[in-house]
C-alpha cells in the first residue's frame, strides 16, 4: 500500500518520491526468503491447528459450536495469551528477515496469510473440519472474538499473501515504498468495515445463540478498498521505477 521510488541520484515530484540509494535489493535472496518465511508459516499453521485439534477434543467431543460454555476462564486466559504469543512470533521473523519498515511488513502479512491458510489446510487433513467455506469459525479473542464463516478470513489471507510478495518483490529490485494519503485513508476504511462484521456478533460466543447473518456486503466492499489502496500505490510505483 504504498509506492516505490527509482534509485537514481537527487529528488523527482518536489521531493515526494524518495531516491536515496538503497541495499535491500537482492533477487537471488528474494526467492530464499519466500521460501523460508513459507515454510515457517506453514511448520506454524500446523502447530496453530494441532493445539485447536486438542482444544476441540477435550471441550467439544460432540462437535465444535461457537457457545463457550464448559471452557475454564483460566484456560481461556491461556488461549488469549497463545493468541498474542502467535502474532508475536510472526512479527519477529518479519523483522528478523527485512530491514526496511514496509518491507518488513511485506514480510509480515505474508507470514500471517499463509499461515492462516494452512491452518485450515491442517484442519482439513487431520479432523476434515471446515465440511464448507461457509461454516463459521471464531477467528480470534483478542480484543473481542471475532466471527465469520471460514471463505472470510481466506480471502482476506489471500490478498495478504499477494500484496505480501509484490511488497518483498519491489525491495527485491532496489525500490523503495512510501505510502500515500489516500492509500492509508482507503486501508482505515477497510479495516473499519471487514472488522465490524468479524466482531459484530462477538457476544453470541458467550451465550446459547446464534450470530446473525453475515454482512457479505460491508465485508466485499472492504476487500474492494483493500485491493483500491494497494493498487493505487503500487501501480504508481510501476509508474515511476518504469521510466
Amino acid at each position: 500500500m504504498v509506492f516505490v521510488s527509482r534509485l537514481s541520484g537527487g529528488c523527482m515530484n518536489g521531493g515526494l518520491i524518495d531516491t536515496r540509494p538503497t541495499d535491500f535489493g537482492n533477487r537471488r535472496g528474494y526467492t530464499e526468503r519466500l521460501i523460508c518465511l513459507s515454510l515457517f508459516a506453514i511448520a506454524m499453521a500446523y502447530v496453530e491447528a494441532a493445539v485447536v485439534v486438542y482444544l476441540r477434543e477435550l471441550y467439544y467431543p460432540n462437535g465444535f459450536s461457537l457457545q463457550m460454555f464448559g471452557i475454564p476462564a483460566n484456560i481461556i486466559a491461556i488461549e488469549l495469551f497463545r493468541e498474542a504469543a502467535t502474532i508475536i512470533m510472526l512479527l519477529t521473523v518479519a523483522l528478523t528477515v527485512s530491514r526496511a519498515a514496509w518491507e518488513r511488513f511485506g514480510s509480515f502479512i505474508f507470514l500471517m496469510g499463509l499461515w492462516d491458510i494452512f491452518y485450515y489446510v491442517w484442519l482439513k487433513a487431520t479432523i476434515d473440519w471446515p465440511s464448507s467455506l461457509f461454516e463459521w469459525d471464531v477467528l480470534f479473542l483478542l480484543p473481542v472474538p471475532w466471527l465469520s464463516p471460514v471463505i472470510a478470513p481466506a480471502l482476506v489471507a489471500l490478498l495478504m499473501i499477494v500484496f505480501g510478495i509484490l511488497i518483498i518483490s519491489i525491495y527485491a529490485k532496489g525500490y523503495r515504498f512510501k505510502a500515500t494519503g489516500i492509500t492509508w485513508l482507503l486501508a482505515i476504511i477497510a479495516t473499519g468495515l471487514i472488522l465490524y462484521t468479524f466482531i459484530r456478533d462477538s457476544g453470541t460466543l458467550y451465550m446459547q445463540s446464534p450470530p446473525g447473518d453475515f454482512q457479505y456486503l460491508l465485508f466485499g466492499a472492504g476487500l474492494v478498498l483493500y485491493i483500491a489502496a494497494f493498487m493505487l500505490s503500487y501501480l504508481k510505483c510501476r509508474r515511476v521505477y518504469e521510466r
